[in-house]
């Protein structure tokens, strides 16, 4: 058939190229660096702009009025301030958020994070990891009118650490993709922690009372079993909503609504296997039906019947992880990253991160310095002291060289950072220092993966030779 029909294998080939890409662990790196060359293109090429920016800060709310005199109008807009860029970074964003919550979930219950003897080197390693680079930006900016953005340089995205390790090979030992895995997490709930308690407004403490008194309600019915999706979303919109007008960050509620998710199967493992077998005697029995609809009525039947049951087997929170994983990789970080990384370059001085002053001090210096030198650093250091100390156990095959070179990769703030970037200052006083921390966010990244890229080459052929000289 593809012999005569070249197009029809053409097609096939590509497909398949595709799927394979789709699946490999670095394809939403990739992804994600072409959308920020397209966002900084978009925001700087003269056609587009305009067109860029005032898209993004296109008002979608509804204006309401009610009362039929001045005396008993009222008017407003809802949903408050609803822009395009608040629906990516209020709304999507909660997405995911959520499916960071799912993470540390499963890591809690079940992963890295599910013992305190597990737990203890990703965990101190992750604090030590957003300690350094908040010290070394306080260091650059302490006493001046930008010392609010210490929390930028202190995050890792996760995406783009394990990625690159994934195009690494085996050069790095599978101990230390683990605990870089189980790191990122750890240090994603730390920056959701500094999000929620730095970086909101002032909360109305009314609308934030009767969020958790929903969410208390959520945590009781997942209690006495409910499993329906249904049940779950409903609650969840409501929340978001509560968060959003309370002051606190409303991304804070897709973490918030992920720990409620029922984690537990509808079916146990008995249930399963009892109702599988049924199944699959209706199937043989269908095979003995001689009408051919019917017979494919009821293979039909059966399938559905599978797929519930396959589901209903599966805890909730696993099929939503799964579910949404790849969304938030192919379509609401690049949708971020497009909305947030276009920075209008008005000068060469933008690149020069580097510039201080006594006032202002240097945003640029104290994220660069804080990724590319801090974050390592941290995390080297405290696993240093958490192993030399006896609390935690260092990666079984593992050398110090190798850890302090997967730390680099740790430096890789992108995309959580470029979020705390967007909350530390105030858009319409401080939109050039938003820039300038854009910039620096995107230099220290590349920095921080290059210099981890090559001394995890370096220490690996290192460890090679001396393998075959011994």
């Amino acid at each position: 058939m593809f012999t005569k029909y070249g197009w029809v294998k053409h097609r096939y080939v590509l497909a398949e190229r595709g799927r394979n890409f789709l699946k490999a662990p670095w394809a939403g790196g990739v992804v994600l660096i072409l959308c920020v060359a397209v966002a900084m293109l978009l925001a700087n090429l003269p056609a587009t702009s305009d067109i860029y920016h005032d898209l993004l800060h296109m008002d979608l709310s509804i204006f309401y009025s009610t009362g039929h005199d001045a005396l008993h109008r009222v008017e407003g807009t809802f949903p408050r301030g609803m822009t395009v860029e608040k629906i990516i970074n209020d709304g999507l964003m909660v997405i995911f958020f959520f499916t960071v919550g799912l993470e540390i979930k499963r890591e809690i219950m079940h992963g890295q994070l599910s013992s305190p003897k597990k737990a203890a080197l990703p965990v101190i390693a992750a604090a030590g990891g957003m300690l350094f680079p908040a010290l070394i930006y306080t260091l650059f900016n302490g006493s001046t009118g930008v010392a609010h953005g210490w929390g930028i340089p202190t995050a890792t995205d996760i995406a783009f650490a394990i990625g690159i390790m994934s195009l690494l090979g085996d050069r790095v030992p599978i101990s230390l993709k683990v605990f870089l895995t189980a790191l990122a997490i750890a240090d994603d709930l730390g920056a959701i922690l500094v999000i929620a308690f730095f970086y909101g407004e002032a909360p109305n403490m009314a609308l934030l009372g009767i969020a958790v008194l929903i969410m208390v309600a959520v945590y009781y019915m997942n209690r006495m079993g409910e499993k329906r999706m249904f049940a779950y979303m409903v609650p969840a919109v409501v929340i978001w909503g509560l968060f959003y007008y309370s002051g606190i960050h409303a991304t804070i509620s897709g973490v918030a609504m992920a720990m409620l998710i029922p984690s537990r199967p509808r079916y146990n493992k008995a249930y399963f296997l009892h109702k599988a077998d049924m199944i699959e005697k209706s199937i043989l029995a269908s095979t003995q039906i001689e009408d051919h609809e019917e017979a494919e009525e009821v293979a039909r039947y059966n399938l559905r019947r599978m797929k519930q049951l396959s589901d209903g087997s599966a805890g909730m929170s696993h099929r939503l992880e799964y579910t949404l994983s790849p969304y938030v990789t192919f379509l609401i970080m690049p949708v971020f990253a497009l909305a947030n990384a276009g920075v209008k370059i008005e000068s060469l001085e933008y690149f020069d991160i580097f510039q201080y002053s006594a006032e202002w001090g240097s945003v640029g210096m104290g994220i660069f310095f804080g990724l590319l030198v801090g974050k390592p650093l941290g995390i080297w250091l405290t696993s240093l002291i958490a192993v030399k100390c006896g609390i935690a156990e260092r990666p079984a095959g593992a050398s110090w060289k190798m850890l302090l070179a997967v730390a680099c990769l740790g430096g890789i703030g992108f995309t959580m950072s470029i979020f705390v970037d967007s909350l530390a200052f105030d858009k319409q006083t401080h939109a050039e220092f938003i820039d300038k921390g854009k910039i620096a966010i995107l230099m220290g990244s590349a920095c921080a993966a290059l210099l981890g890229s090559a001394l995890i080459i370096l220490f690996s052929r290192r460890g090679a030779k001396k393998h075959v000289d011994r």
